[in-house]
C-alpha cells in the first residue's frame, strides 16, 4: 500500500478508551533512577500537554537481558537530557515499558496492548529479528492507525522490505551489510572457507542468508554451519556445533547470536583447538560477550578474545573526536541510568559505555529530532512526513541521516573491532592480525 493511500487510512480515529499509563523512565531530577511516572491526564493518541509516551517491548529479562537494558539506559540517557531542558514543545518523553525477554510470543502480546490499552504515540527501541519479524503483521493490522516502530535493535530484511517495510525505520546498517562487510574483508586476506554457527531462528536465517549471499560474490560457499537454540546459557556447552565444523576446516567462522550463546562457542572452540578468526555481528553484544570470558577465565581470557572480530553499526565509544560520542559519554556519567525499577535484577551490573547503550543514545537523539519535526500538535498521520523531512542531518558521528519514501534506514556504516587488553578497540589492518 503507497504511502498517500496509508496516510489517509490513518486518518480515522482510534477506538475511545481511557487512558492513565503509569510510564516507566528515567526521573529528570539527574540521578538516572527509573521511576514509574503517571500521566496527568488522558489521551488516545499518546499525546497529551505534557507528555509523548513511546511505547517499549524488549528484553529486560532473560539470557539476552543486557541487550534490552544497554539499549534502553543509552536512550534514557538523552531523553533525560531532552526532558531536563523542558522536552520536545513543552512535553516529556516517556517511555511505557513491557519485558518480552526476547521471545516472540511476549513480544506481539506487549505490542497489542501498548498499541490497544496503553495508547502509545508509537513504538519505539525494540530488540530481535524473532520478535520484530513477529510484531510487524501486528503493525500492518493497525495499520489504519497509522502506528510506527522506530529503530529497533535488528539488521534484518523484515521490516527494510514489502510487505511490512512501510511501517518500521531503522537507523542501523542492515545484517546483509555487515555479513558482507565480514566475508570481504576475510576473502581480502586469504580466508576464504568460512563456515557460520546462527541462532535457528529468523534472525540466524537472516544472517546466515547474508553470509551465502556475500559467499557468491566471490564465486564461493559455505563449507559448513551448526546451529543452537535460541536462549541458550553461557553455561550450555558447544562442543557438538565445534566439532561439526572442526571437521570442514574453515579459515574462518561467522556467528549470528547472542552473546551467551556465542561465548559460549568460541570457549569450546578455543579449547577444541579451532584458532582461526570467529566473528560476530553487532547484534551479539560485545561488551557482555567479552565479559562472559572474562568472568570465567580472568587473566587467561585474551587465549579466549585474541580470535574474535566483531562487526558494529556505530563508531567506538572512544571515538571522542565526534560530538555525539563526547555527548554520549558526558550524559551516560551525568545521569547513570539504571535499569527499570520493575524489571531490575540484581545480578546485572551496567557498563558505563557499550556499543549497544551507544546506539540507543543516538536512537533516541533522531527520536527526538523527528518528534521536534512533527511540531506542536504531533499526530501519528503525519509522523512519517516528519521522518522524510530528514535529509543531510548530522547526527554528530561523521555519517549523516536521510530518509525518504524509497528509504527508510538512516545510516550504512559498518565497523569492525577486535579485543586488546580486554576491551573491543577499532581493527584497522586485517592482514596483519588475521592473515
Amino acid at each position: 500500500m503507497g504511502k498517500l493511500t496509508r496516510r489517509q487510512l490513518a486518518q480515522s480515529a482510534l477506538a475511545s478508551a481511557t487512558i492513565a499509563p503509569w510510564a516507566s523512565f528515567a526521573s529528570s531530577n539527574g540521578a538516572g533512577q527509573a521511576s514509574t511516572i503517571p500521566s496527568n491526564n488522558s489521551s488516545d493518541t499518546g499525546v497529551t500537554d505534557s507528555e509523548i509516551v513511546l511505547g517499549v517491548s524488549t528484553a529486560f529479562k532473560g539470557p539476552s537481558r543486557g541487550l534490552g537494558i544497554e539499549l534502553y539506559r543509552g536512550a534514557v540517557s538523552y531523553f533525560a537530557k531532552v526532558n531536563d531542558q523542558g522536552g520536545v514543545h513543552g512535553r516529556r518523553i516517556v517511555l511505557k515499558l513491557r519485558n518480552d525477554g526476547y521471545q516472540p510470543v511476549p513480544a506481539v502480546e506487549n505490542s497489542v496492548k501498548l498499541i490497544v490499552d496503553d495508547k502509545v504515540f508509537a513504538l519505539f527501541g525494540y530488540v530481535g529479528t524473532p520478535t520484530v519479524t513477529r510484531v510487524l503483521p501486528v503493525l500492518k493490522k493497525f495499520q489504519d492507525r497509522d502506528f510506527l516502530l522506530f529503530f529497533p535493535f535488528t539488521g534484518a530484511q523484515p521490516q527494510r522490505q514489502p510487505p511490512y517495510g512501510e511501517f518500521a525505520f531503522n537507523l542501523r546498517a542492515s545484517y546483509r551489510q555487515e555479513t558482507a562487510g565480514l566475508v570481504d574483508n576475510l576473502v581480502a586476506i586469504g580466508r576464504n572457507r568460512i563456515a557460520v554457527f546462527y541462532q535457528a531462528d529468523a534472525y540466524g536465517r537472516s544472517g546466515w542468508a547474508g553470509v551465502r549471499a556475500a559467499l557468491r560474490e566471490h564465486n564461493s560457499r559455505l563449507v559448513g554451519e551448526a546451529t543452537y537454540r535460541r536462549g541458550e546459557q553461557y553455561t550450555a556447552v558447544m562442543r557438538q556445533q565445534v566439532e561439526r565444523l572442526k571437521k570442514v576446516n574453515p579459515d574462518a567462522v561467522i556467528c549470528i547470536g547472542a552473546y551467551a550463546a556465542c561465548a559460549a562457542f568460541a570457549r569450546d572452540a578455543i579449547d577444541a583447538g579451532l584458532e582461526i578468526p570467529i566473528a560476530n555481528l553487532s547484534f551479539v553484544g560485545s561488551e557482555n560477550l567479552l565479559k562472559k570470558l572474562t568472568d570465567e577465565f580472568g587473566t587467561e581470557s585474551e587465549k579466549y578474545s585474541r580470535w574474535l572480530v566483531n562487526s558494529q553499526v556505530v563508531p567506538s565509544y572512544e571515538s571522542l573526536s565526534m560530538a555525539s560520542v563526547r555527548e554520549y559519554a558526558d550524559l551516560m556519567t551525568r545521569y547513570n541510568p539504571t535499569p527499570p525499577a520493575e524489571f531490575e535484577q540484581h545480578d546485572y551490573l551496567p557498563f558505563a559505555k557499550s556499543f549497544v547503550s551507544l546506539e540507543g543514545f543516538l536512537n533516541a537523539k533522531l527520536m527526538t529530532e523527528i518528534l521536534t519535526r512533527a511540531g506542536p500538535s504531533p499526530s501519528r498521520a503525519l509522523l512519517e512526513d516528519a521522518v522524510f523531512s530528514i535529509q543531510q542531518y548530522d547526527l554528530g558521528i561523521d555519517e549523516q541521516v536521510d530518509f525518504s519514501p524509497e528509504r527508510r534506514q538512516g545510516l550504512d556504516q559498518v565497523y569492525y573491532t577486535i579485543v586488546e587488553e580486554n576491551r573491543f578497540v577499532d581493527l584497522t589492518d586485517w592482514q596483519a592480525k588475521f592473515a
